[in-house]
């Protein structure tokens, strides 16, 4: 162990502390020092093998143990080594003796001891020096690496201090010379200082003195203007000083006089403090009273609660149960049944009692009825007759029966705004809960591809007129969910199967004789409806009829409605003309009833439906303004200012299912208010399909879409159309005239204009191509000289079409223009203007075209503005439905005392 010691130390010593021989870092501890816990056979030939290549590498000459310590497993990285063979070779050759020397003696003690113990002993000695051995040459080497960094941050900093020592001598180089320069410059300087005092120094100081009283001077001269202003600012000064003193002592003296006040003030709080606080104990003394008898009540009221909420939350279920199975059917389901129980009640197969408790089944969406009516499926009627009466309950139901009986109806009868009006407003109602039936006349020109399940019944209803009964077919079926009757009169005249719907010379007889049939309907069905609502002059008929010779005959439990839409139109004739129906003419000629204004010996039917009916509505709060008036009423204003309590203006809304551009199939392409990249579409289809200009797509288009009536301002139409052309647009018109020679006026244009390329007239009326007039235009005109209440602009702002309007009827009630900053702006959506000239019609157009071509964000907004515009019926819808609801409140409470 000595020996291995004194081997190690003298290893040690001489290696070199820049040694550059670098240990194997892949080589695990168990090769240079095995464990002690080996076998000892294995530790034996593993300590024999070392020394025999000891004794080798101490045998072979420094360039051998050079290329052995290359090769050797303990010796194989190269990356580390330094070639400095002299040192390197040397230390190793020495250090390699000594070590030999030390193992021969330890060669020597081993073989003198036998004991194989002691041996063993001196292996493990051994192993455990080498292992040191190892450890201190590793920290030899990271010491080696520390001084060869440190090296080279010594030579980066020798070369930075070369580069800056270099740059210093140029610099001291361009110094000196610089000094030199300056030396010159100063020789120079003084021989030209010589020269000048040689030549003239009398008149140099002479200009010095005088430049010097000059500056003194000019010194004074600014203290002086000093002195001045501060002089002045001082008075200043002084005169406010003086104000503040006067408003000082105004200000002691209000201050005293608040003082005085404060103190008065004082004294009648104290006073009120004390009355409140009476007042306060008094309350206190009440609510506490109050709460003993409230905490008495709630209890009862919790009680009352828990029993009201386990009802409820049954009631709930099952009223969802049925909700949701009732939402399910169609409208046409039900209305299909309420025309199949009417059908069996005309053809005398139920009483009237069962036909009443039947509607009430269907009224109220019974799901009973519904299961009942599927299971009949393969029955005879009778057998489903049998079924159904055994459903019958009684009626409890909070929802009105209203029946409409009018000349239009869209989208099966209609010529204009009237047919959306009745549609409209009964689709709303309908969705509202209630019970809606129409009745319209039969016309052999309507659209039948429209009516769902149209039948006739097999029983006839007669009617009176002139004197004699006739007998009516009555015609069944579904119109967008609602139900309809249709009258087919079978007389001679043929009334409503001549091909149009307006227009014949006895029309004052046709729509007469249609009324008193349709009351002759409801009366034989044994109907009870709450509201009976007619619609211009053509149903005016109703109101006198009903009250005169319905309610009489039991037909008596309905309110009249009657809504005109135009004060133009009256239905007035010779009284006698009135005769065919039954009335009592002399009853009815009198200035408080029938009788017309105007003209004496002549009825009015619109005079006679304000003077019979219980509700009277017009189609705009505007326009129900401007029918007081003599002009605007036609002559009826008298008639409108004495029953001015029930006359109402309810703006008419659009059915916004059928005007949607989301979903409207009628056009090229749909589009919303938030992508308007379909609005193009449609304007690019149009122009290819009536042959306009395609070359530019921003390239404004004005659409018009009117009867061409003088109402419509006719002039001012025309007017448009050559307006749009000057400023560079392009005009299409949809419309025709019942007036001879407005008509073939305008067929003139439109044949001037047959190949223009950015103008197209179509002289009729076509209902689905006025989708994409809607849909392809970005203005829309209309001129009207009055206009109750209009739709046009309410379908075209639904499009995105941006309407050009005259203030007046509904148009000033839906139109507001962009300009006008007395109007929110949130409801700014058109362009309008007041005068009925071509001079207001063009500043209008032309502010449109100015915004459309040079303000393009400015119109995108309005566009999205107006589509978003709500013009469905639900508000108007509403507003009726309290009309309604009030008008039989009132005649149930008149019946009751």
């Amino acid at each position: 162990m000595a020996m291995a010691s004194e081997a190690c130390a003298l290893f040690l010593s001489h290696v070199p502390r820049n040694c550059s021989v670098v240990p194997p870092i892949g080589v695990s501890r168990r090769f240079v020092a095995a464990s002690c816990k080996m076998r000892n056979r294995k530790l034996r030939f593993l300590s024999f093998s070392v020394l025999k290549r000891r004794r080798q590498g101490s045998r072979a000459p420094p360039c051998q143990l050079q290329l052995r310590a290359d090769k050797d497993p303990l010796f194989s990285e190269t990356d580390n080594y330094v070639d400095d063979s002299k040192t390197t070779n040397g230390t190793v050759s020495a250090g390699e003796d000594e070590i030999n020397e030390a193992l021969k003696d330890e060669e020597t003690s081993e073989a003198n001891s036998s004991p194989l113990q002691d041996l063993m002993k001196m292996i493990r000695n051994a192993e455990r020096n080498i292992l040191l051995l190892n450890e201190a040459r590793v920290k030899a080497l990271e010491e080696v690496d520390k001084v060869l960094s440190e090296k080279e941050a010594l030579q980066s900093e020798i070369k930075n201090l070369e580069a800056k020592l270099a740059e210093t001598d140029s610099n001291l180089k361009i110094a000196n010379q610089s000094k030199a320069d300056i030396k010159l410059l100063e020789s120079q300087q003084q021989q030209f200082e010589s020269q000048i005092s040689s030549l003239g120094g009398t008149g140099s100081t002479i200009t010095s003195i005088d430049s010097s009283r000059f500056s003194e001077l000019n010194a004074l001269r600014v203290e002086n203007s000093v002195l001045k202003l501060k002089v002045e600012i001082l008075k200043e000064k002084e005169k406010r000083v003086e104000i503040l003193e006067r408003e000082k002592s105004e200000l002691e003296a209000s201050i005293k006089g608040l003082q005085a006040r404060a103190e008065q003030t004082e004294e009648s709080e104290n006073k009120l403090n004390e009355k409140l606080q009476q007042k306060v104990k008094t309350l206190e003394e009440q609510l506490r009273d109050s709460d003993m008898e409230i905490n008495a009540l709630m209890n009862l009221y919790e009680e009352s609660v828990k029993e009201f909420q386990t009802t409820l939350d049954k009631l709930k279920e099952e009223t969802e149960k049925s909700d949701r199975d009732s939402k399910e059917v169609t409208w046409e389901f039900w209305s299909s049944l309420s025309l199949l129980v009417d059908g069996w009640l005309l053809e005398k197969k139920i009483s009237v009692a069962d036909a009443e408790n039947l509607r009430e089944l269907v009224f109220n969406r019974d799901l009973n009825l519904r299961d009942t009516y599927l299971s009949c499926k393969g029955l005879s009627e009778s057998e489903i007759i049998a079924r159904f009466l055994k459903l019958t309950l009684p009626r409890d139901s909070s929802g009105l029966h209203v029946v409409h009986i009018a000349a239009e109806m869209a989208p099966i009868a209609k010529v204009g705004g009237l047919g959306d009006v009745v549609s409209g407003l009964s689709k709303a109602l309908q969705q509202k809960g209630h019970l809606v039936e129409i009745i319209l006349p039969k016309y052999d020109c309507m659209d039948h591809g429209r009516i769902r399940d149209l039948k006739v019944l097999d029983e006839t209803v007669e009617s009176y007129f002139e004197g004699k009964l006739f007998r009516n077919k009555i015609w069944v079926g579904t119109v967008e969910g609602l139900p309809v009757y249709f009258i087919e009169p079978l007389h001679p005249a043929k009334y409503f199967s001549r091909g149009k719907f307006y227009g014949d010379g006895d029309d004052f007889r046709r729509y007469m004789y249609f009324s008193r049939a349709a009351l002759e309907l409801l009366l034989e069905s044994k109907k009870r409806p709450d509201i009976i609502h007619c619609h211009d002059w053509q149903t005016a008929f109703i109101a006198p009829l009903y009250w005169d010779i319905f309610s009489n005959r039991g037909l008596n439990s309905a309110r009249i409605c009657f809504t005109c839409h135009n004060f133009e139109h009256q239905g007035a004739a010779p009284a006698h003309d009135l005769a065919p129906s039954g009335l009592d003419v002399e009853h009815l000629d009198r200035p408080d009833r029938l009788q017309d204004d105007s003209s004496h010996g002549r009825i009015n039917v619109v005079k006679g439906a304000i003077v019979y009916s219980n509700i009277v509505t017009t189609v705009s709060p505007t326009y129900a303004q401007e029918v007081r008036s003599p002009q605007g009423g036609r002559g009826l204003h008298n008639a409108l200012k004495t029953h001015s309590r029930k006359f109402f203006g309810v703006l008419n809304g659009i059915d916004t299912d059928t005007w949607n551009p989301s979903t409207d199939n009628f056009i090229e392409a749909q589009y919303c208010y938030d992508d308007l990249q379909g609005k193009l579409i449609n304007k690019d289809y149009i122009r290819k399909h009536l042959g306009l200009s395609t070359s530019d797509l921003s390239q404004p288009l004005v659409g018009c879409i009117t009867r061409l009536v003088p109402q419509k301002g006719v002039h001012l139409i025309r007017h448009a159309l050559y307006k749009t052309l000057e400023l560079g647009g392009q005009f299409i018109l949809l419309g025709s005239s019942p007036v001879p020679h407005i008509q073939h006026e305008f067929e003139s244009i439109a044949e001037t204009f047959k190949s223009h390329a950015d103008i197209r007239l179509i002289l009729k009326y076509d209902d689905v191509f006025s989708h994409l007039i809607y849909a392809a235009s970005d203005m829309f005109i209309i001129p009207s000289i009055f206009e109750p209440c209009g739709l046009t602009q309410m379908i075209a702002m639904r499009y995105g079409s941006i309407p050009i309007a005259r203030k007046t009827g509904g148009l000033n009630d839906s139109v507001f223009d962009l300009d006008d900053n007395s109007v929110p702006l949130e409801s700014r959506n058109g362009f309008t203007f007041f005068n009925a000239d071509e001079q207001s019609l063009s500043g209008a157009i032309e502010r449109a075209f100015n915004y459309y071509k040079q303000k393009p964000e400015v119109w995108q907004e309005l566009t999205r503005r107006a589509m978003n515009m709500d013009f469905s019926w639900e508000s108007s819808a509403s507003q009726y439905e309290e009309l309604y609801q009030k008008s039989v409140a009132r005649a149930r409470s008149f019946a009751q005392s």
